[in-house]
């Protein structure tokens, strides 16, 4: 399978929740690294994440985590705490619930209400990352998703830090640097995690412990 080829012409799916809240702008100066931005252990059910429920799918909080779940074809969910930053270290727990391994499981960043930087992972061990722009989602770095023996696959915990620090985008899975690439089209936005499927319907991921550090 040609999996940037399904990457590039994937459609994507979002509705907000919270569409209608402005973004809140937090003050990063001066902060020394590993200072913490934001955090979510998604205990609370009120802290401004997506709450949807649609044939395509599910967002939502869930058993202390945050689910999704994605029924349709060729799609990705995603979901953000609506807020604003410049630069900035994202982690999270994953794992997958339930569906297939061809999927896809990852973190953004500066998100502008319509473009985003993205760090994807699949259960069946490839990665990418890349940038999403006027409807069109490009690999950076990389000709194609490539594979990694430091992802766990199938049902295993994964352990995702996304670093965007100017114009360099860093992925870590399980500790380990995989990729890493450079870009300077998007400077600032929101922050989020995703999850997608490629030809086969019913993936579904869980996040836990979601942080973002000044980097």
């Amino acid at each position: 399978m040609n999996r940037f080829y399904i990457l590039t012409f994937v459609f994507i799916f979002f509705i907000s929740a919270c569409s209608a809240i402005a973004p809140v702008s937090l003050p990063q100066n001066a902060l020394p690294a590993g200072s913490v931005l934001f955090q979510d252990d998604f205990s609370n059910q009120t802290t401004g994440w997506d709450r949807l429920l649609v044939n395509e799918g599910i967002m939502d909080y869930d058993s202390g985590g945050y689910r999704i779940l994605v029924n349709a074809l060729q799609t990705n969910f995603w979901s953000t705490p609506n807020k604003t930053f410049n630069d900035v270290r994202i982690e999270v727990d994953t794992g997958k619930l339930a569906g297939p391994d061809e999927n896809r499981i990852g973190l953004l960043c500066r998100f502008n209400g319509k473009d985003y930087y993205f760090f994807i992972m699949t259960s069946d061990g490839f990665y990418g990352v890349g940038l999403f722009k006027d409807g069109q989602a490009t690999l950076l770095g990389q000709s194609e998703m490539l594979s990694s023996d430091n992802i766990n696959k199938g049902l295993a915990i994964n352990h995702l830090r996304a670093d965007c620090a100017g114009q360099t985008l860093t992925f870590y899975v399980n500790g380990f640097q995989i990729a890493q690439a450079q870009d300077s089209t998007l400077t600032s936005g929101d922050v989020g995690m995703l999850a997608g499927t490629f030809s086969t319907a019913g993936v579904d991921i869980v996040f836990d412990n979601f942080v973002v550090l000044q980097p």
